[in-house]
C-alpha cells in the first residue's frame, strides 16, 4: 500500500477523475434520451442496467487499451486521438447520436449500452493513458466512473454549463496526457531517455495546442443567431 503515499499516484488519480467528469456529459445525454419514454420506475431500471452493462464493456476495452498502448507507435496514435478529442471538446460540435426514446425497457437498455460503448472511446483512451499501466489506478479510475455516470451525470452537465472553465481545463488536461503519452512511446524511448530534461515540454505544448486550436475553431463556428439574422 506504499503507492498511497506517492504524489504521482494521487496526481494520476486526479487526472483520471477529471477526465471522467469532463467526458461523461455525452453519456448522460444518451441515458436521458434512451429512457425518456419509459415509465418512471422503468427509467431507473434502464439507467441502472444500461449503465452497468456499458461500464462492464468499458472495463474490458480499457484493459485492452492498456496492452495496446504498450506497443510501439500506438501511443503516438493514441496521443493524436486525444488531441483530436480535446479540440472537439472545446469546439463544442461533438457528433451526437440521434437516439429515439424507447417505450420498451429491454430496447432502452440495449440502446444505452451500444451508444455508450460507441461514445466511450474518449474515456477509454484517456483513462488508459493517465493510468500509465498502473492496474490499481486503472481499477480505481473505472470505479470512480460508475457513480459519475449513474448518479452524477445531471450534476456534471449543470456544473459544466455554469462553469465553462471546467471544459477548458479538461481539454487542456487531455492535451497534457497526450503529450505525456507521446513522449513515453516505445518508439521514442531512446530519445526520451537521452533528453529526460525535456519531459515536460510535450505535455505543455500539447495542452496549449488543444486550447488554442479548440478556442480558434470555436470562435469561427457560426452562432445560433446568425441563420436568423440572415433570414431577416
Amino acid at each position: 500500500m506504499s503507492f498511497l503515499t506517492s504524489p504521482e499516484f494521487w496526481v494520476a488519480l486526479s487526472q483520471i477523475i477529471l477526465i471522467n467528469i469532463v467526458l461523461s456529459g455525452d453519456n448522460a445525454v444518451v441515458i436521458a434520451l434512451a429512457s425518456r419514454s419509459l415509465p418512471p420506475k422503468q427509467q431507473k431500471m434502464a439507467i441502472l442496467c444500461g449503465s452497468v452493462g456499458a461500464i462492464v464493456l468499458r472495463i474490458v476495452l480499457t484493459f485492452f487499451a492498456v496492452y495496446l498502448l504498450s506497443l510501439p507507435y500506438l501511443k503516438l496514435a493514441g496521443a493524436v486521438l486525444l488531441l483530436w478529442i480535446g479540440v472537439n471538446l472545446l469546439k463544442g460540435e461533438d457528433e451526437e447520436e440521434e437516439l429515439e426514446g424507447h417505450s420498451n425497457l429491454a430496447a432502452a437498455i440495449k440502446t444505452i449500452v451500444i451508444a455508450d460503448l460507441v461514445m466511450s472511446l474518449d474515456n477509454v483512451i484517456g483513462v488508459a493513458a493517465a493510468a500509465k499501466g498502473n492496474i490499481v489506478l486503472l481499477v480505481v479510475g473505472l470505479a470512480v466512473s460508475i457513480p459519475l455516470i449513474i448518479y452524477g451525470s445531471t450534476l456534471i452537465l449543470k456544473l459544466m454549463n455554469r462553469f465553462p472553465v471546467i471544459i477548458t481545463i479538461g481539454a487542456a488536461l487531455l492535451g497534457w496526457v497526450a503529450g505525456e503519452m507521446a513522449f513515453s512511446d516505445p518508439a521514442v524511448k531512446a530519445f526520451a531517455e537521452a533528453h529526460h530534461n525535456l519531459h515536460l515540454v510535450p505535455p505543455v505544448l500539447c495542452a496549449l495546442l488543444v486550447v488554442a486550436v479548440g478556442k480558434w475553431l470555436q470562435s469561427r463556428a457560426p452562432s445560433a443567431s446568425e441563420p436568423l439574422e440572415q433570414l431577416n
